[in-house]
């Protein structure tokens, strides 16, 4: 018998929902998806929302979902079943994403991280940035708010860089210090997005590193999975450390760990009703 199950992943940056159909052969279907910036919004409201959203898509009644799952920031999702932690879950959402994939960099909007994964999507290793670190979404979007550069734009200007200024800093309070000083010296605005774009990219290719990978695909997960001009820039410093792991991209990305969590949810339930069984007979 068919089960189906919801994953919600709450970020720093989005709330992002998804409904899965798992079947009595372990097959997955990904049925919905919904994926709302915060932007100063209640993320539990915007949970719910997602909820209301991804039934309504899929033609199903709350009662018809087996396992409510949340990962990120949801533990206090007050109708969820259970929580998992983000680590596992964007492990198992990368690996459906791209089967076959050796490693997924999830870089969010206040932390990246690279996780070494075996093909079930079991984490085997981990490393991640610290909370300060200037390798994140919140502070890429800063600096391009401060550029009065588009989200959208970011990619396509870094990737016409000619000269790109590093920033030199972890920090990212020094980071922007760096790049208002950038400006004073009229650096062009491609090289400053460019220079940043490297600069996350040395510190993620770092942490790759450290995990112990040494070859395969490496998907780039969060919500900087569609910036083309940072995954360049990893590319770029791959082949700089002579690191030969090829990253990879996926037009759904950013659900990696809504996905992951709605698998969880679905492994855990079959778990659950299998103890139950036993306790009965």
């Amino acid at each position: 018998m068919s089960i189906h199950t919801i994953g919600i992943d709450i970020g720093s940056g989005a709330v992002k929902s998804t409904l899965f159909r798992v079947d009595d052969d372990g097959s997955s279907h990904w049925l919905a998806k919904r994926c709302e910036r915060i932007r100063r919004r209640d993320p539990m409201t915007l949970a719910q929302e997602g909820l209301e959203s991804v039934l309504h898509d899929a033609g199903l009644a709350a009662n018809d979902i087996a396992y409510i799952a949340t990962t990120g920031e949801g533990e206090n999702v007050k109708f969820s079943t259970g929580h998992f932690y983000s680590m596992t879950t964007h492990a198992r959402g990368g690996v459906f994403l791209t089967p076959g994939i050796s490693a997924v960099v999830d870089v969010g909007a206040l932390n990246g991280r690279a996780i070494y994964v075996d093909e079930r999507g079991k984490v085997l290793a981990y490393k991640m940035t610290s909370q300060c670190a200037s390798g994140s979404g919140q502070f890429l979007e800063n600096i391009a708010r401060y550029l009065g550069v588009a989200i959208n734009e970011i990619g396509e200007l870094s990737k016409s860089s000619q000269d790109p200024e590093k920033v030199s800093s972890i920090c990212a309070v020094l980071a922007e210090t760096d790049v208002i000083n950038m400006v004073s010296r009229g650096i062009a605005t491609p090289d400053i997005l460019k220079g940043i774009h490297l600069s996350m990219a040395s510190r993620i290719v770092k942490l790759l590193k450290v995990t112990g990978i040494k070859t395969g695909q490496a998907l780039i997960t969060g919500g900087l999975g569609m910036d083309e001009g940072l995954t360049a820039a990893i590319r770029e410093e791959m082949a700089n450390e002579k690191v030969p792991v090829e990253v990879v991209t996926h037009p759904d990305a950013i659900y990696a760990g809504a996905i992951g969590a709605a698998l969880w949810g679905a492994y855990r339930h079959e778990k659950l009703q299998e103890l139950q069984q036993r306790a009965a007979a």
